[in-house]
């Protein structure tokens, strides 16, 4: 989890970003778990993909959720501006922290790992 300042709150996340021009969406979720963490992560699985709209923008937002493994923390790596820290919690844990999530996705990705979704990267195209 990271947990980072949003409009003057500290919220929690999973790494999330963006695409960089000409990046698939698989070096991106490497590379924007490195920068926000400071682990590199090696996705093994989809678990899930997530559309979620913002009650009070309306903006729409897509999410894709992975799960993997991490090796090679860099402890003295600096995080993207905004993260205040990486951090380990258990479900319960974001379960208790749930006025603190950036969205309720967070958590609906968590249930859908638990639950066993797992879909192979190769559905993935770029």
């Amino acid at each position: 989890m990271v947990e980072e300042e949003i409009n003057g709150k500290m919220t929690l996340n999973q790494p999330a970003g963006h695409l960089e021009p000409d990046e698939s969406l698989i070096d991106a979720v490497i590379r924007e778990t490195k920068e926000e963490t400071a682990w590199t992560f090696h996705p093994q699985s989809l678990v899930g993909i997530y559309r979620w709209i913002h009650p009070r923008k309306g903006e729409t937002y897509i999410r894709y959720c992975f799960s993997g493994t991490v090796t090679d923390h860099d402890p003295n790596q600096a995080l993207d501006d905004d993260i205040y820290q990486a951090l380990w919690l258990s479900f319960d844990e974001i379960r208790r922290r749930q006025a603190d999530l950036r969205s309720t996705l967070v958590t609906d990705c968590f249930q859908d790992y638990i639950d066993g979704h797992r879909y192979p990267l190769d559905i993935l195209r770029n």
